[in-house]
């Protein structure tokens, strides 16, 4: 008789999101535990309990924290959705863009530095506009849009002074005269699951920040460049961000591991949560095999 799956959801707060997941899980009669990651601990020399799951779903709000967890959990062999190399690369922009370039995956033109000066020189080389941007981050905050050069002075003299790690690592973009929106778009493995356009007269069209959803037809040419950017950081459970550049065509501006579809699910009458759980039940599958 075949062992019943165990599978683990690591989360930081129950969203709109988590509770659709824990409804799949039992709607399809899983065993699953909440890992409220508040709570848990990791004992190094006793890595039996985590041993149990067959799989373990992360949705943590902490990087830092899902990062950390995914990297001792599949230390321990247990399989995880998605794995620390692929939240590793998706979780800083600088790596999610130096993973792209390197499989030659259209993106907007970045540049990095390590210092204000050099980080001056770099935007003074691309040319105003420019938008900076924290390389950890998420749902569009401190992002700047620097429109010359006594703002960049002051943006960066500002990240400089705040101190931080992420801060004192000068991630530049250019800054993309957008149609009023870009397009998120949902991959589950090697399949685009669905995709809306994000809308918004602001230049941040994050839905966190007030943008609109609205339902993106899935294009042959969104479903190659997706399927390019997942292959570019190992694939998994994927929130693709695409922009409309007047020049390029599509590019991809930003790939995230623990992804949002709170719009999503409704909008496009898939059941997202189920899919994903399905998905990690795949996953849990291959660990006996």
């Amino acid at each position: 008789m075949q062992q019943r799956l165990r599978i683990g959801v690591l989360y930081s707060r129950v969203r709109v999101e988590e509770k659709w997941i824990f409804g799949a899980m039992e709607k399809r009669g899983i065993d699953y535990d909440r890992l409220d990651d508040r709570a848990i601990h990791f004992d190094l020399n006793n890595p039996k309990p985590w041993q149990q799951y067959d799989a373990v779903l992360e949705r943590s709000l902490s990087y830092n924290s899902g990062l950390y967890a995914l990297r001792l959990l599949n230390a321990f062999g247990v399989p995880t959705v998605n794995t620390a190399a692929v939240a590793e690369v998706c979780g800083d922009k600088l790596m999610t863009s130096a993973a792209l370039a390197r499989d030659d995956v259209p993106q907007p033109h970045n540049a990095t530095a390590f210092t204000p000066e050099a980080a001056l020189e770099a935007i003074e080389a691309f040319g105003y506009p420019v938008v900076l941007k924290p390389v950890v981050g998420s749902w569009g905050r401190l992002l700047a849009k620097v429109n010359d050069r006594d703002a960049a002075e002051a943006v960066l003299e500002h990240k400089s002074t705040l101190g931080s790690v992420q801060h004192s690592v000068f991630y530049i973009q250019e800054f993309i005269e957008k149609p009023g929106r870009d397009i998120r778009v949902i991959m589950i493995g090697d399949k685009v699951l669905t995709a809306m356009y994000r809308n918004s007269e602001h230049w941040i069209t994050n839905t966190a920040r007030g943008g609109s959803g609205e339902l993106c037809p899935i294009t042959p040419e969104i479903e190659d460049i997706c399927l390019r950017a997942s292959n570019a950081v190992s694939g998994g459970l994927l929130g693709v961000d695409l922009v409309e550049h007047p020049e390029k065509g599509l590019v991809v501006n930003e790939i995230n591991h623990t992804m949002e579809f709170h719009t999503m699910q409704p909008l496009s009458g898939i059941d997202v949560a189920g899919e994903i759980v399905e998905y990690v039940v795949k996953i849990a599958k291959r660990k006996g095999e």
